[in-house]
Parts: C-alpha cells; structure tokens; sequence
C-alpha cells in the first residue's frame, strides 16, 4: 500500500519540488497551500499520479485543523509529513525592519507548522509510525545582518525538531531538520515583496542549490530504514561557506 505524504506549501519551491518527486515514485500526495490555482496547476501536472489538494492558509489555527480532519478516509492515514510553508520578508537591520513582517515571520514559519504538527502529530502516534521533515535553514544556526526575526523563527524550528524528538521516543515517529542554505526558488522574490531584479541579484554569478535539491534529500531520507533517524542535515552549495566573525574597527 502506497505511503501518504502530507505538505505544506506545496504551490511553490521546495515544498512544489518535493511533492513532485514523491507523487511521480507512487507516493499519495497530499499538497497544501494557499494558493488554489497554483495547487490546481501541480495537480493537473501529475494526471497520472494519486494527488489531492488542501487549500489553507497554516497560519490560521482553525483552517489548519478543519483541513486535516477534512481529509477522505483513504488520505487520513498519513505517513510523512514535510513542513515546509514558511518565507523571509526583509533584510533590514533590526533598529529599521517591519513589525508587521516580523509578525508575519513569527505567525508562518513558528505558528504555523506548530499547527500542522499539532493536527497530523495524533495521527502517527496512534499508528505507531511516521516520518515528520521540518525545513529549518542554515539562518537558523549561522546568523547574518539583516537575518534576525527570519534566523531567530528558523532556530525555533531546529530547537523544537530536536525536542520533538526526544518527546517522542518510543513511538516509532522520526523526526529531521533540513537545514538549506543559499538556494535558488521563489524565497528572495518573497523577501524583496516581488522586486524580481533585486532577487535575481542575489544568485548572479553563483550556483546555488536548487528546489530539486532540497527533494531529493527528503525523499532519500524517507527512503531510509525505519531504524534510522537523521536529526539535523545542513546542506549548502559549494559557493557558500562560513563567513567569519565581524570585527569592527575604530575609525
């Protein structure tokens, strides 16, 4: 019997990619997302593979569990969960940035997949089994300006996967952070609020990961023994490393 995989903004980049890679190996795909016409188009991408759509927004509490629970019989079984909806806005210093996006931040990249968690965590437990994939992100250990609410949400995201881990010993539920770092999908025209020439600026001259990169480790994860668990896995392209620490000078 083919396995269920749940996830979370599924319209666009990693969470589009990942859904793809699973349905097209004979997964069920459940793929979530704000945005209907964009889950109506994956979907009509893959007329050959087992997929249906749920749209909500995973910052509203009550759509997050009334979208679950509105799950067909034969979905409600799910085996792998992938949160993955989330999104930077800005590159302010912290004295300069927006309110409103750190809330935004807050309420999508923390709130939000507590929510999922929350609503699917049930499910595997009861069963016995389960597979739980939260995209963290390099921000969330190695800090850079303009990255604090934005790296501080993605820290949480780490914290709480390792915790979760812990909570769950004994329950056959397995849990990892994929921790991307610099990577080329729709995350900087999001964080530039749709200034596509200052987002494309930021990948000229590099090679940066991509969104199938991102799928193909979840998915050869998930393809791991049940014995095996894989907390935390960092991955950054090659034109990326560590920076350094900052040292300021006096003039």
């Amino acid at each position: 019997m083919a396995k269920i995989v749940f996830i979370t903004g599924a319209t666009s980049g990693f969470g589009e990619a990942t859904a793809i890679k699973f349905a097209k190996a004979g997964y069920k795909v459940i793929a979530t997302g704000r945005r209907q016409e964009r889950l109506d188009a994956l979907k009509a991408q893959l007329p050959k593979c087992d997929i249906v759509t749920l749209c909500f927004d995973v910052s509203k509490k009550e759509e997050v569990f009334n979208a679950v629970a509105s799950l067909p019989e034969a979905y409600q079984a799910i085996d792998i969960l992938v949160n993955n909806a989330g999104l930077a806005l800005g590159l302010e210093h912290a004295n300069e940035a927006s309110l409103d996006d750190w809330e935004r931040m807050i309420d999508t990249n923390i709130k939000g997949l507590l929510y999922v968690t929350k609503a699917v965590l049930p499910i595997m437990v009861k069963r016995k089994t389960g597979y739980i994939f939260n995209l963290g992100s390099t921000a969330g250990s190695w800090p850079y300006e303009g990255g604090n609410v934005y790296g501080a949400t993605k820290a949480f995201v780490k914290q709480f996967s390792l915790n979760l881990r812990t909570d769950l010993k004994g329950t056959h539920v397995r849990v990892t952070n994929i921790e991307p770092g610099f990577s080329l999908t729709e995350f900087s025209d999001v964080r530039f609020k749709g200034d596509t020439q200052k987002a494309a600026s930021v990948y000229k001259d590099t090679t940066p990961l991509s969104k199938e990169d991102i799928a193909n480790t979840i998915f050869s994860l998930a393809e791991l023994p049940e014995h095996v668990n894989v907390n935390r896995i960092e991955i950054m392209p090659t034109v990326q490393s560590y920076a350094g620490l900052s040292v300021e000078r006096n003039n």
